[in-house]
């Protein structure tokens, strides 16, 4: 049986990603912080001793809070430079992904237009996404397609934290409404579904038209 690794499969997309690809033949592992905390590398090699293999993994993680970049302090730097890039470096090194699999790397539309509330999560984001980039070229000669979701507003707990009117912001969006997370989980399964594999080294950007950039 196929199996899938998800990364904060507990709550909000990971656990939409993780719900959607348990309706079909997928045996999923849906992690928590509890299993497997990126920001701490000891809890990443605990977990790759354990859990060395999969044909999906999807790399996801929660983000840091708004804070200005004269608050940020050296430990805030540290700390998600672990959580958002080197934790999930050090997973793609250590973790076999099989032939014929698939990675998704569930970043932010900060990747493409960076915030100054989320100057700690654009710079990670967009530096693991540009190794995500590099290596998708790898994982192809194995007939492993990597893809790079890239959320904009969606429909959880963290945008809640991140919004302070939900409401009034969703009046400002193309579509009048945030993203939910089971149309991304949706598409993840959809793509494994149906064997999608010539779709690698893309950034899929799921925004809801929200976005102003071209790529």
């Amino acid at each position: 049986m196929t199996r899938a690794v998800v990364l904060g499969g507990s709550r909000g997309i990971g656990k939409a990603i993780a719900d959607s690809l348990k309706t079909i033949d997928i045996d999923v592992l849906a992690t928590s912080r509890n299993d497997v905390d990126t920001s701490n590398l000891n809890s990443v090699n605990e977990f790759l001793k354990k859990n060395n293999q999969t044909d999906v993994l999807v790399l996801n993680t929660g983000g840091p809070k708004p804070k200005p970049f004269a608050d940020i302090t050296e430990e805030d730097w540290k700390f998600y430079h672990n959580q958002l890039f080197l934790g999930f470096c050090t997973i793609l090194q250590k973790m076999k992904i099989n032939d014929g699999g698939y990675v998704f790397l569930i970043s932010s539309s900060v990747i493409k237009e960076p915030n100054a509330k989320l100057i700690i999560s654009s710079a990670y984001r967009t530096a693991f996404s540009e190794v995500f980039k590099v290596l998708s070229k790898e994982y192809a000669q194995k007939n492993i397609s990597c893809v790079n979701i890239a959320p904009g507003p969606i429909n959880t707990d963290r945008t809640q934290e991140l919004i302070d009117n939900v409401r009034e912001f969703e009046k400002t969006l193309p579509m009048k409404r945030l993203g939910e997370p089971e149309e991304i989980g949706n598409f993840v399964r959809s793509i494994i579904e149906n064997k999608i594999k010539y779709l690698s080294g893309v950034t899929i950007n799921f925004d809801g038209a929200n976005s102003n950039h071209i790529f």
